[in-house]
């Protein structure tokens, strides 16, 4: 079991922060929390105490979209819209996984990073590669993260490089859901995007979901032009959404990634399946895909979580995509007249870490019997002219953070990093 002591915070509503200032966090010995206190029960008393001082204990992140094979070109391409983007840099750098060698080197790097920035918990875009797909599950989980990982579907609109056969792609997913032994993370279906994939394949994806009981993800009116290719491809769609659902790929264990532009029926056709929205604020800017209206699907009751969406994002650090995200909320608001209103640092930290929370079964924020996932941090370096509230501490630390301010991960239950 673990006891921490420290600054307890924590998200259990959209909007709302808990914060229990010196108090206990507490999970047993499955690594299931028992609860927050504020001070330690008797029947504690003589256990180990983990004990943080004055450092903030706080709900660790959620990564809800990242694209692992695009670690190594960060920051690369920004000028460029996605399709163009995708041509250019993407495609090319995912062939290379293809070298089981090189996805170890990288994997290994990426699995390390995230634990290190305080994400314990994923779901992420492999590539097209089987292997290499088993090699970033086994790096994550001996790291500690946990999640799901897809092996990328793609048949068409790849090049030559990076394309299967429908045949190709059916059979190695068969083989990989069948290799996948791990613990901590599991698979997830993912058809790239509709440009990529036959009907035929999608109709197969969505058999083998259904036959497993497996998640999807994939990604959804993200820029203009890709809505355009979309139509042609499916004339017998009215709307993008269309194409996912007519192939049982629409369900509420879907994430779909970006609808920046999504109309007001395919938003209502996602709040009626339960679906995801992940919201990815900074690969929307870099791409230039738009602003979407996080604000306004909120108050339309959409599930919407947060997603680095590395490399079209270009920071792999979710405090980022948090401040990333009440930015871009401020700009959707400013375009909007100001009539849509703004995310508060609160709202924007729920969607980064509560809101996936039912996506893994748990209740939102610190909840009786969740996996313990939290992290603890150090801002006393930090520079102050007077005493700050915990909170103002909080609310600061998503936009400041000094290097190696994170002292500690716990991930399921098990402390994955301790400097």
């Amino acid at each position: 079991m673990l006891i921490l002591k420290g600054n307890i915070i924590s998200s259990p509503k959209f909007g709302e922060l808990s914060i229990v200032e010196h108090g206990y966090l507490i999970s047993d010995v499955e690594g299931k929390i028992i609860g927050v206190f504020s001070t330690l029960p008797k029947e504690y008393d003589g256990k180990e105490v983990k004990d943080y001082g004055d450092k903030l204990i706080m709900q660790s992140f959620s990564d809800m979209h990242l694209h692992a094979p695009q670690y190594p070109m960060l920051g690369m391409g920004m000028d460029l819209q996605l399709i163009d983007w995708l041509n250019t840099y993407t495609f090319p750098t995912e062939a290379n996984f293809k070298d089981n060698d090189l996805a170890r080197k990288i994997y290994h790097r990426l699995a390390l990073e995230l634990i290190k920035n305080g994400t314990t918990r994923v779901a992420m875009f492999s590539s097209l590669h089987k292997e290499a797909t088993l090699i970033l599950m086994d790096e994550l989980e001996k790291a500690g993260v946990c999640g799901y990982v897809g092996k990328v579907n793609m048949d068409r609109n790849g090049g030559v490089d990076l394309e299967e056969t429908t045949e190709e792609s059916i059979k190695s997913t068969n083989e990989w859901l069948k290799e996948c032994k791990f613990t901590h993370v599991k698979p997830i279906i993912t058809p790239r995007f509709t440009p990529s994939c036959t009907n035929e394949l999608m109709e197969e994806l969505g058999k083998i979901a259904k036959e497993h009981d497996l998640p999807i993800q994939s990604h959804l009116s993200e820029n203009t032009g890709e809505i355009a290719w979309v139509k042609e491809l499916h004339p017998d769609c009215k709307e993008y959404w269309e194409t996912y659902k007519k192939y049982n790929l629409w369900n509420d264990k879907t994430l779909m990634a970006h609808c920046v532009h999504s109309s007001l029926k395919e938003r209502t056709a996602m709040k009626d399946a339960g679906v995801y929205v992940v919201h990815c604020a900074a690969s929307n800017n870099n791409l230039i895909s738009g602003v979407a209206p996080i604000k306004l699907m909120k108050k339309e009751g959409l599930r919407v979580v947060l997603g680095s969406d590395i490399a079209g994002g270009d920071q792999l650090s979710m405090f980022d995509v948090v401040a990333s995200t009440i930015k871009a909320s401020k700009n959707r608001d400013i375009m909007d007249k100001w009539e849509s209103g703004f995310l508060s640092v609160e709202e924007a930290y729920y969607l980064g870490t509560s809101a996936a929370n039912s996506f893994f079964n748990e209740k939102e924020g610190f909840a009786k019997g969740n996996k313990l996932h939290c992290l603890v941090l150090d801002d006393s370096d930090l520079v102050s002219v007077r005493p700050l509230s915990v909170k103002e501490r909080f609310e600061r630390s998503m936009y400041l953070r000094e290097k190696d301010a994170i002292k500690a991960v716990i991930s399921d239950g098990r402390i994955v990093y301790n400097i």
